[in-house]
């Protein structure tokens, strides 16, 4: 089994709105995201909230999705990213860590990304773009207690630099 967690909690100060709830393709962002994620071939998508988190929730009201609140979303990302970790059912073998302000996400690369995990046996799936590593990032939940206790100043990418021999990078055609 293999969710998905998408990071809807942050503040977009340097937006000045909330971006989840900006219009993409006829909907909201994080409609459209989560969209995407629920037509992929993941058993379950978790909704990780805080700002403004009543808009986000009432923005997906009609969607098949678990809301995780973050009462400490103000922190920054991993402070939610650790919250969606806690909040995976026992049996979730990975999670596929998806930003709620990225529209751009298709539910064929997270069907490419799932398939790498299962072929190559790595922990950590990436997609790469012309050289550059980028988002959602696929991990193995045999991390859950190093992502709930490390990396507080860098984030996942922390755990991507502490295990070089443990990712695939997958090659992607878009940005």
């Amino acid at each position: 089994m293999i969710c998905a967690i998408v990071l809807a909690a942050g503040c977009s100060r340097r937006m000045g709105t909330q971006k989840v709830l900006l219009p993409f393709a006829g909907k909201t962002i994080i409609e459209h995201i989560v969209d995407q994620l629920l037509a992929a071939d993941l058993e379950r998508v978790l909704v990780v909230v805080g700002y403004q988190a009543e808009r986000v929730i009432g923005q997906l009201a009609q969607r098949d999705v678990s809301v995780v609140a973050n009462p400490d979303y103000q922190v920054g990302m991993l402070s939610s990213i650790r919250c969606g970790f806690a909040a995976l059912p026992e049996h979730c073998k990975a999670a596929l860590v998806a930003l709620g302000d990225q529209p751009t996400i298709e539910a064929n690369l997270v069907n490419r990304m799932l398939g790498a995990f299962a072929e190559t046996g790595k922990g950590l799936v990436v997609p790469v773009y012309r050289g550059k590593r980028g988002h959602p990032t696929l991990v193995s939940t045999s991390y859950r207690d190093e992502i709930m206790t490390g990396y507080d100043e860098v984030g996942l990418r922390g755990l991507l630099h502490a295990h070089p021999d443990d990712v695939f990078e997958l090659a992607v055609t878009t940005p």
